[in-house]
């Protein structure tokens, strides 16, 4: 035999990093993915912003057999790029220990994540050696992103500097929605049923222009989309870093002061669709980013989850309380540094 024929030849497993914004609907789409896998053996790496791992909790309560429960790893209040050494690589390790071994890692980003700086911690000898970054997929809601949440005028930008120039114009909520549109290699435009076809034309225009090279656009709604479209981009991303430029490309290190998060615990409640309608308003006073949590509803054996974007809140019975869980409100408040915690907090409970 050739030395060729001898040499062994390493299969690196495949991961593919699903970021975007909060409340993109990144968990909507991975716990579609999960559902229609096709007996994939697959295993997921959660990271959330904030104590109450509520993304993983909903994809640890699918039931999914080519995802088990075990499968799931969920890695809270952290960064993955900042805790490569010690959480990411452990926990890369012990999915690739099991038996059998997933065939493809989904690694959900919370949604003030940078993706770039996770690619290269890919760059790791014990990491770079055992995966590839298949793909990075960047979740975008449109209805979000079309109501100018996200994206400044440059225009009217450009006047405000004009009438004063002592006027801070940075705008971190941006650079982080761009800095994922940026590191993609293919961008889901999700919530589109929630746009008309003119908004839908402008958004998906926005994000052509701002992305320098070409990464397909797909419009969908709920997170629905096939597996194949998702999984099998080949990309790998760790060899093309210097094709995603990011807004923090000249730092040495990067951190998530922008932001900031709090739990609030609350008794049971008693008209869920009141009380939702109590958190737009909170959030719309308060300038609230993202809201999301589990919440005990009198006399319901099921417990509800609600999940809010801005104004923009959906609520729905998860699963039953199990018996040895408590059985207690707990509602992650994500905002802005600075953001009132005590007021909102007191708006809440009231």
């Amino acid at each position: 035999m050739t030395p060729l024929a001898n040499a062994q030849i390493t299969v690196k497993t495949p991961v593919t990093i699903v970021t975007g914004f909060l409340g993109a609907g990144k968990t909507t789409l991975i716990r579609h993915l999960l559902e229609h896998a096709g007996g994939r053996r697959l295993a997921l790496i959660v990271n959330e912003f904030g104590d109450v791992g509520v993304d993983g909790d909903i994809l640890r309560s699918c039931g999914i057999e080519s995802c088990p429960e075990e499968n799931i790893v969920e890695l809270a209040n952290g960064c993955l790029c900042c805790t490569v050494a010690d959480d990411f690589v452990p926990a890369i390790e012990a999915l690739l220990a099991r038996v059998p071994a997933p065939e493809h890692i989904i690694v959900e980003t919370s949604g003030l994540a940078l993706p770039k700086p996770l690619v290269k911690a890919f760059d790791w000898p014990s990491v770079r050696s055992r995966l590839t970054v298949d793909g990075v997929i960047a979740v975008v809601d449109a209805a979000a992103v079309a109501a100018g949440r996200f994206a400044d005028d440059p225009v009217k930008l450009a006047r405000q500097r004009a009438a004063d120039p002592s006027v801070d114009h940075d705008n971190p909520l941006e650079e982080v929605y761009e800095d994922q549109l940026l590191c993609a290699d293919l961008i889901v435009l999700n919530k589109a049923d929630l746009v008309d076809a003119a908004e839908a034309l402008r958004v998906r225009g926005d994000i052509v222009a701002t992305v320098p090279r070409a990464v397909k656009v797909v419009a969908t709604r709920e997170g629905r989309i096939e597996p194949a479209v998702l999984l099998g981009l080949a990309a790998a991303a760790e060899d093309d870093l210097a094709a995603r430029p990011s807004h923090h490309d000249a730092e040495p290190e990067h951190d998530h002061d922008d932001f900031e998060s709090f739990v609030v615990e609350l008794p049971p409640i008693g008209d869920p669709a009141a009380f939702v309608e109590k958190l737009a308003a909170i959030a719309a006073d308060h300038d609230v980013l993202r809201m999301k949590g589990f919440l005990e509803v009198r006399d319901k054996p099921m417990r509800l989850l609600v999940q809010g974007v801005g104004r923009r809140f959906r609520q729905q019975f998860d699963r039953p309380w199990n018996a040895a869980e408590p059985r207690r409100g707990r509602l992650v408040v994500i905002g802005e540094k600075g953001i009132d915690r005590a007021a909102i907090a007191t708006a809440i409970r009231a």
